[in-house]
């Protein structure tokens, strides 16, 4: 009787491509533990930068560090997520990718385990900003619930970017223009929103702007779950964020096997 060999279900699959990502990373541990450092230097330099502003009516009681955090969080998340396609631009290169589409494995495990790790790394720095921002005197109304809120919407903050990055250097193949593409995109969503300033100190025009900026969206949401007290957009930014989110993986998903139709 002949054995047939079965292969690993999607589960199985992806598990093993982030254990290969979690890996290389326990190996190399210099990139997420740099990554780890970055939220302390945004609070730090942002929070003494701005300092004198934390007088104005705009920030109540709360004084400017509790409003700066929910914006550094989301910041850092999108500065990580921007340059998560990094690693795939690596695997080209070193000839992996190849060999992982030439096995008989989901085209989206591959996409899911790495950006499996890399919201591991986003929730690891989550945590590290609202840990260094209470020890620099944020505090957090809104309690447990609160903060588990704030943790998911930088995660899907996190997956957008992720998967948006994952799709650009699989589609360029060039880490050049993965470079350009973040810059141009990270420096507009972060001061072009709510992240260090609220919106009734800003232009007209920047306002309008970061009305419909998805960084706006995610910074407020967190900026609500940490006072326990949600904007009255919140929902709607919340389906914004998660249809975003979805499109970006989906992209992502195409994205691999646009590029093995070109190999």
């Amino acid at each position: 009787m002949t054995a047939i060999a079965l292969s690993p279900g999607w589960f199985s699959q992806t598990g093993q491509v982030l254990r290969r990502w979690l890996t290389s990373a326990w190996r190399q541990p210099w990139g997420p533990a740099m990554s780890l450092l970055q939220p302390v230097i945004w609070i730090v330099l942002f929070g003494q930068v701005f300092q004198a502003v934390g007088g104005l009516p705009h920030f109540g009681d709360a004084g400017y560090i509790t409003y700066l955090v929910p914006g550094i969080l989301m910041m850092t998340v999108l500065y990580g997520g921007a340059w998560a396609g990094t690693g795939f631009i690596d695997d080209i290169r070193s000839g992996v990718m190849d060999q992982y589409l030439t096995s008989p494995i989901s085209r989206s495990s591959i996409v899911t385990g790495q950006l499996a790790q890399q919201l591991l790394i986003s929730l690891a720095q989550s945590l590290v900003v609202l840990g260094v921002g209470w020890l620099a005197g944020a505090r957090y109304p809104g309690g447990v619930a609160g903060i588990v809120v704030t943790l998911a919407v930088a995660t899907l903050l996190a997956m957008v970017f992720c998967s948006a990055s994952c799709a650009v250097a699989l589609l360029t193949r060039s880490q050049g223009a993965l470079i350009g593409l973040s810059q141009l995109i990270v420096l507009p969503a972060t001061f072009l929103s709510t992240t260090i300033m609220p919106s009734t100190l800003m232009p007209e025009w920047v306002q309008a702007v970061a009305r419909v900026n998805p960084m706006t969206w995610a910074v407020e949401l967190g900026r609500g779950g940490l006072a326990g007290v949600y904007p009255d957009a919140g929902w709607w930014q919340l389906a914004g964020l998660i249809a975003l989110a979805s499109l970006a993986f989906a992209w992502s998903v195409r994205a691999i096997g646009a590029y093995q139709r070109s190999i």
